[in-house]
């Protein structure tokens, strides 16, 4: 589970669960191995989580059992294409999803199809242009311009925090609230989680791969980079820091 392990339903949808009540019924759209399923589980009546990797869904469903949650189902599943039918959730939940999605907009449509009328869409995601570290080095400043290009080649949108409002709304919800929270990894514990895991993805993950057949990097950059998180990793005065835009909106009657 690696690196999802610090994301909590606390630490990732707090501006959610003052809306949840037991009775609810919530989909964790794009829900990873279930860290964040399993919290919300814990304050609703039921939660299905989707998600587009077997593998993903597999972890979640046995991270729910060691928790010992048992009102948490998981399927595979697109958000373009949810496998249920109108009006089935009083919440969709989405953490880290949109920015990934060539189509945010149509993925949020979906949700607003499996909502009733009255339940809320929830939605969080990172902005890497407010990105900040310190020491400031070049070459992972070129990891942030190079990781927009990966992104965008993808048909991603790496900033997506600030366009969660625009796309929501788009999608046709309304009373939305928009709020921000910061992370940030500018301790022992959280600058070896950081810069590690991102050593470790630099050069060996889909991203990697991307950047590569691409065009938009080397191996061999790809390396030097990674060595220059692991060295941030063991830095006593490193800092990181990054916004998240947030959004809680309701689906209309008609």
């Amino acid at each position: 589970m690696g690196s999802y392990t610090r994301r909590t339903a606390e630490a990732c949808a707090g501006f959610l669960l003052p809306r949840l009540r037991p009775d609810m019924v919530v989909l964790d759209l794009g829900c990873g191995p279930g860290t964040i399923t399993a919290g919300l589980a814990q304050r609703v009546g039921r939660v299905v989580g989707l998600d587009a990797s077997a593998e993903m869904t597999d972890a979640a469903r046995n991270h729910a059992a060691d928790c010992g949650i048992g009102n948490a189902t998981f399927e595979v599943g697109s958000a373009y294409d949810l496998p249920w039918s109108d009006d089935s959730f009083d919440v969709v939940y989405a953490h880290q999803v949109l920015q990934h999605l060539s189509e945010p907009v149509r993925a949020l449509r979906e949700a607003r199809r499996v909502l009733k009328p009255g339940g809320i869409v929830a939605v969080r995601d990172s902005d890497y242009e407010t990105m900040i570290h310190a020491p400031v080095t070049e070459l992972i400043v070129r990891w942030r311009q190079l990781y927009h290009q990966v992104a965008r080649a993808n048909g991603g949108e790496p900033d997506a925090g600030r366009h969660l409002l625009w796309w929501v709304t788009e999608a046709g919800f309304a009373d939305p609230e928009v709020t921000t929270s910061s992370v940030s990894h500018a301790d022992a514990e959280g600058r070896a989680f950081w810069g590690e895991m991102w050593a470790i993805r630099v050069i060996d993950s889909d991203f990697a791969r991307h950047a590569v057949d691409h065009g938009l990097s080397t191996r061999a950059e790809l390396q030097e980079i990674s060595d220059a998180f692991r060295r941030w990793s063991t830095q006593s005065d490193g800092f990181w820091a990054y916004l998240c835009g947030e959004v809680v909106a309701t689906c209309p009657s008609t």
